[in-house]
């Protein structure tokens, strides 16, 4: 009995207590924690492993674990797309590192190699932690002294002239990574507030130097950055930005020059290289970090050289064919222009006004909406200055660049377009308002019908820019906002797909700018134009990416813009997780959100004008689903506008609208039935589009719908009069007008006789055709059509039946497959009437052809599948007969039923597609278990004699004992079907399954439980292989078992073999001897039971072969001897005129095994080995002569002592690897010293009798099976 409170102990009340201050210490606030503990708990986990790496690094002064390194780099990988998690540690860890660099380089000068070993895995701690968190953030920990310039352009120079010579090595070497830490280093030394000259002790010693020279430290740092810039790798990067910072120091002017006359040299070049290719690369970049860097006033005098070698190399072939070029010209493009204008704030830009918080909660209602006109004013105000910014004198260089610029937004590349896009941003930026106008009309000409996916994309990605930079105003509103909502639907068709995301992508993105740039008074219209369009696209474009980023434009607009209708709602309906999948966008997102008012119209008409004639026949299905489920917010505009707008569209010439056109309309038909609205009912179709302002465009049709049901029923008629399923798509039409039956049928709709003939026929036809979806479908369609409209005409279910029927044995097996699965619908109605010819036709049409071209998989598991839906169909209670006391039926199925069931578990037909037969057998599996509940259930309803004797012991055995067999062989989803309906049989809710042995034993291997791994065979096969101990189980357990452990596929075999070893040596001495002796004789049954079925008896075989290996059958008990008789029997008969080398090499094996016996058994299989000695493979003559040795070694008795040696060089002396045979005399002699007789032994055959054998063979062997197959 639970204690009561007074009862409860004080160790209990002290134990919660310290819980509960434990927890309460928890949530403490994290300032009163020590900063290390804060970012242990929410920045780098792994920081108490990387501190104690770095630790170990730091106290030696070098890496001595070369593992050490790379723990850290795998460990600052994960974190490469949120560096900020690392940048609170980084202090900790550059500063140590950089210290330890810094220390070693005074040394570089007697010691360089050894240096440079411990320098360079330092150096790749520190390059990891450069490309996880940026250089920014690193360089600002490292050391920065005057000294430490000549330092770093030391250690560059032991590394540039050190080059490693395991360059092929997958691991890196550290070269790469000094570079790059050494040249970020001089990145920042390189800006000391002194004169470089002043710190180049070098000087000192130069007596030829000169005030005005550069100093030899600059010449060194310039000559390596120039060989860097032909480098591709991160260097070229690293070495622009060195000169960016290096040559635009006050002091630096002479090489400044220098090096442009350089860069000069390089971009006229007319060298067709990959040097001279990256030197373009690094040149260009170095140019493009030297302009943003440099004073206006320095690069106003080499500007028109630089830009007239930009102008000429973008017109070259190098830039046509490297986006990367044409990127850095771009770039280099806008900043020179941003030189040739002076830096300036335009005067004329939107600013919108920021509000916070404490703002708001200080001034009343009446202030704030005074503030909100005055803020929605800002970008109107005239300033003082505009009248100067109008005079502003504009270089006559600017119009080429810009127009540079628009070719840059045209580009065929994304990043060019991007760095273009970013370009126009800049530029427009220091330009007049007049001026930024024109640009933004070029902008908007890119849009033009004329213009590519490329132009398009690239002009949202400027619209997007000028917006962020309030350059785009709200006066452009009008023309730019319908073009954005064009960018957000651009699909266009090119051949078997369109192109378009990206456009839609920054669509999205230019409508994301206008939520975060503009005030909620300027863009209140323009969301209620674009909102629409948004969540269009959010729900239904084929591209996640792009779904995703038309909800982040919605959710970013709501946010900002304020109180949006219903747009929290919509924000937590279309979230970043919903939008993944893109059924559940169209069938959950889409139709939530159409819930609200202004979006189902809109919805509406994006299924029905684009989305239903989409070239994705997926998404053209979805659409007709996305439609259907609309229906229900109003059922009479789908029945009076969209249908008849699908009606027609049924019939066009274009594959994809046809095919949208009727799955669209067959699903809006069964929607509108479900929601109880009547087709026929007419209405004035004015008066409906009267109330719809956003169809008044539609007001012209339609005084009075005509009769829906005549016009959909008309549908298919008409499909079939224009013959629209021959040619191109006649396949995923046949799909769409099976489902179009299927609807109508299940609506109801009123059909004349003649078109009730016509979707029969169409049905047929489908149910025929070698597509199995095709066949599918028209499955489901005959099951609404005749539910329907055939239940109650005895003579047209007739007619289906026998048709149907005679269908099974068709030639085309395609007939017959989609016959048998029409069988398995039809109702109880019709098949009462017929339903022993149709449960006898289908239990022959499971049975395996008599004829093997006639042979079929697919169509006997249609039959399995179809013979037991009819049984179920049969045994289903009904109101006129609750009882369903037809004993005839359950005694077919006991008897017939069951039994061809059982029949179809040894289906192991193949084909070139491999083990087909277990189709029918998994389908096998699920009829039997539905069957035996059917019989069970009959028989505990009833108590008398006829009943309960429906499903007996025997028949409990057969089943189980089929089951578990499956459940041990080769096919993992063969063995965890059987597995699961065993599950089920045993603790089945409902009906208890009788007569079932040993069932503790059964429940015991099978639990009642859930997420059992039957699949994997370390799970499965310890569990079935314990039923080997029960005789009712066994032989199905080994006759299974033996096909795995004895198969090709390694994890398989180990797996079921270590299982049967397992089960074997567990147990006392005398229980070990039993089970060995029960499995001899499963063995020696499954050999004579599957006779020269060489599917079982090879592996079977291959397990014996390994048994004997793991020195089993070696007790010389009595059933060890009877064991090796009946095994040598059945070789003599299983190796002769055998062609099968791994039967004929595992048999060979086995006599060797019983030969080394001393037993009177051992002659016998002694004899047949010698007989393989003449075979006429040259590896099994080479076999049989080792196993024939190996059995003189062990067994004596085989051949007298003084003449074993003899019979030893007789076997030995062939080469038989080079196709050697014995000689008669050498046959004749051999036989006569092992006490033979040689007509015994060496058997000679007449080819007549051995053709003869062969073809008998051939007709029961697995090899002619797979042969007659095609495989």
């Amino acid at each position: 009995m639970a204690a009561t409170e007074d009862q409860i102990s004080p160790a209990k009340i002290e134990t919660e207590a310290d819980a509960v201050k434990l927890e309460e210490e928890e949530e403490e606030d994290d300032e009163h924690d020590s900063k290390e503990r804060v970012l242990q708990r929410y920045f780098l986990q792994e920081w108490n492993l990387v501190k104690s790496l770095l630790d170990d690094i730091v106290s030696n002064g070098r890496v001595v674990v070369p593992s050490s390194v790379q723990k850290i780099q795998s460990i600052m990988d994960k974190y490469q797309e949120q560096g900020q998690l690392v940048e609170p540690y980084l202090e900790s860890i550059v500063s140590p590192l950089m210290l330890i660099i810094r220390s070693k380089i005074s040394e570089l000068d007697s010691r360089s190699d050894e240096i440079l070993k411990i320098i360079k895995p330092i150096c790749i701690i520190i390059y990891t932690l450069v490309t996880v968190c940026g250089y920014k953030s690193v360089i600002k920990f490292f050391p920065h002294q005057v000294s430490d310039l000549e330092l770093a352009v030391l250690l560059l120079e032991k590394c540039h002239t050190t080059s490693s010579g395991s360059s092929l090595r997958q691991e890196s070497t550290g070269e790469m990574e000094a570079k790059c830490v050494t040249l970020l280093w001089l990145s920042i030394l390189v800006l000391v507030p002194f004169d470089i000259s002043s710190v180049d002790t070098s000087i000192a010693e130069d007596e030829s130097f000169c005030v005005g020279d550069i100093a030899p430290l600059v010449l060194k740092i310039l000559g390596f950055c120039k060989d860097y810039l032909c480098s591709s790798g991160p260097m070229r990067r690293i070495s622009g930005l060195l000169l960016s910072k290096l040559l635009t120091r006050p002091d630096m002017g002479k090489a400044f020059t220098s090096f442009v006359e350089w860069t000069d040299e390089v971009l006229s070049s007319k060298e067709d290289s990959v040097v001279n290719h990256f030197r373009l690369l690094g040149v260009m970049e170095a140019l493009a970090a030297i302009f943003k860097t440099a004073s206006r006033k320095l690069l106003l005098d080499v500007l028109p050289t630089v830009l007239n070698n930009v102008t000429v190399l973008s017109k070259s072939s190098a830039a046509t064919r490297s986006p990367l070029l044409r990127k850095y010209l771009i770039k280099l493009t806008q900043r020179i222009g941003l030189v040739c204008l002076p830096h300036r704030l335009p005067s004329w830009r939107y600013v919108a006004r920021t509000a916070s918080l404490s703002e708001n909660i200080s001034t009343g209602p009446t202030q704030r909406l005074a503030a909100d006109h005055a803020g929605a004013a800002v970008s109107q105000q005239e300033s003082p200055d505009d009248q100067e910014d109008e005079d502003m004198d504009v270089p006559e260089i600017l119009e080429e660049i810009i127009e540079m610029l628009l070719s840059g937004l045209r580009d065929t590349d994304t990043v060019v377009r991007w760095s273009a896009a970013k370009g126009i941003g800049r530029v427009s930026s220091r330009l007049t308002s007049v001026l930024s106008e024109e640009v933004l009309s070029s902008v908007l000409e890119l849009f033009s019908p004329g213009e590519g996916d490329g132009s398009w994309h690239g002009g949202c990605l400027a619209l997007a820019e000028l917006a962020r930079r309030g350059l785009l105003l709200p006066r452009s509103f009008p023309q730019v906002v319908p073009i954005i909502v064009k960018a957000l639907h651009y699909d266009v068709r090119r051949g078997p797909h369109s192109v378009g995301s990206h456009v839609r992508d920054a669509a999205a993105y230019v409508c994301w700018a206008f939520g975060r740039a503009y005030y909620h008074k300027d863009m209140k219209n323009v969301l209620d134009q674009l909102a629409p369009d948004l969540l269009i696209v959010g729900s239904f474009d084929r591209e996640v990416n792009c779904r995703r980023a038309a909800a982040a434009a919605f959710q970013e607009n709501v946010g900002r813009q304020g109180n949006y209708p219903h747009g929290i709602d919509i924000v937590n309906i279309a979230d970043y997780f919903s939008l993944s999948s893109r059924v559940n966008s169209y069938l959950q997102v889409a139709v939530s959100i159409a819930q609200y008012e202004g979006y189902l119209y809109p919805f509406v008409d994006e299924l029905l004008y684009n989305k239903i004639c989409h070239w994705d026949k997926s998404l053209r299905e979805l659409a007709a689903k996305a439609l259907a489920a609309l229906v229900k917010y109003e059922p009479e505009y789908f029945v009076n506008y969209v249908l008849e707008k699908l009606i027609p569209c049924t019939l066009s010439t274009d594959l994809c609208m046809r095919h949208g056109a009727t799955l669209a309309a067959g699903e809006v038909v069964l929607a509108v039935h479900q929601c109880g609205y009547v087709l026929s009912a007419g209405c004035n179709m004015g008066t409906v589009l009267e109330s719809r302002p956003y169809h008044r465009r539609f007001q012209t049709v339609f005084t009075h719908v005509r009769d829906s049901h005549k016009r959909i029923a008309g549908i298919v008629p008409a499909i079939e009069k224009a013959r629209l399923y021959r040619g191109k798509g006649g396949e995923i039409m046949r799909l769409a007008v099976s489902r179009f039956i299927e609807c109508i049928s299940s609506s109801h709709v009123a059909l004349s006789e003649r078109t009730e003939r016509i979707l029969l026929d169409t049905l047929t036809v489908n149910l025929g055709h070698p597509n199995s979806q095709i066949q599918n479908a028209a499955v489901s369609a005959v099951q609404q059509l005749v539910q329907s409209y055939l239940i109650g005409n005895d003579k047209k279910a007739a007619d289906l039946i026998s048709k149907h029927l005679k269908h099974l044995t068709d030639p085309n097996v395609a007939v017959r497959r989609g016959s048998a699965l029409a069988l398995g619908v039809l109702p109880y109605e019709l098949l009462i009437a017929k339903w022993k010819d149709v449960v006898s036709k289908l239990c022959s049409a499971c049975m395996i052809e008599a004829n093997p071209e006639d042979r079929d998989a697919e169509a006997r598991m249609n039959a399995v599948k179809g013979l037991t839906s009819v049984c179920e169909t049969l045994t289903q209670p009904r109101a006129s007969d609750p009882e369903n006391d037809d004993l005839s039926l359950f005694i077919l199925i006991k008897t017939e039923v069951m039994d061809t069931l059982l029949k179809a578990l040894d289906d192991y037909s193949v084909d070139n597609r491999g083990d087909v037969g277990s189709w029918v057998r998994e389908a096998a599996i699920h009829g039997l278990e539905k069957c035996t509940y059917i019989l069970c259930k009959k028989a505990g309803d009833h108590n008398n004699d006829s009943f309960s004797s429906l499903f007996d012991s025997n028949l409990a055995n057969r089943l189980i004992g089929g089951i578990v067999k499956q459940g041990v062989e080769k096919m993992d989803k063969l063995r965890e079907t059987a597995a699961k309906a065993l599950q089920r049989i045993l603790y089945h809710e409902t009906v208890t399954v009788p007569f079932i042995l040993y069932r503790e034993k059964l429940e015991e291997i099978i639990p009642n439980q859930e997420g059992l791994r039957w699949a994997v065979p370390t799970f499965s096969f310890p569990r079935f292989v314990q039923l080997l101990g029960f005789p009712c189980y066994s032989k199905g357990v080994m006759s299974g078992l033996v096909i795995s452990a004895g198969g090709l596929q390694k994890s398989l075999k180990e797996a079921s073999f270590s299982a049967l070893l397992q089960y074997l040596g567990e147990g006392e001495a005398n229980e070990q001897r039993s089970k060995e002796s029960a499995m001899c004789d499963d063995i020696l049954w499954i050999l004579q039971e599957y006779k020269k079925c060489d599917r079982v008896i090879v592996p079977c075989l291959k397990t014996i072969e390994e048994l004997l290996d793991e020195k089993m059958f070696l007790n010389q008990e009595a059933y060890t001897l009877s064991f090796y008789k009946g095994v040598v029997d059945s070789l003599a008969i299983e190796l002769r005129a055998s062609k099968i080398f791994a039967k004929l090499e595992a048999g060979v094996v086995i006599l060797g095994y019983i030969a080394s016996v001393s037993e009177p058994i051992s002659k016998q299989a002694f004899s047949q080995l010698l007989s393989f000695l003449a075979h006429r493979y040259p590896k099994i003559r080479e076999k049989a002569a080792e196993e024939a040795c190996l059995a003189l070694v062990r067994n004596k008795t085989l051949v007298t002592e003084d003449k074993i040696e003899r019979v030893k060089d007789i076997i030995t002396t062939p080469c038989w690897e080079a196709g050697m045979e014995l000689t008669q005399s050498q046959k004749l002699e051999l036989c006569e010293l092992a006490g033979l007789e040689h007509g015994v032994v060496f058997r000679t055959r007449s080819r007549t009798v051995t053709k003869t054998m062969t073809a008998s063979d051939e007709n029961a062997s697995y090899s002619a099976l797979v042969d007659s197959s095609g495989f």
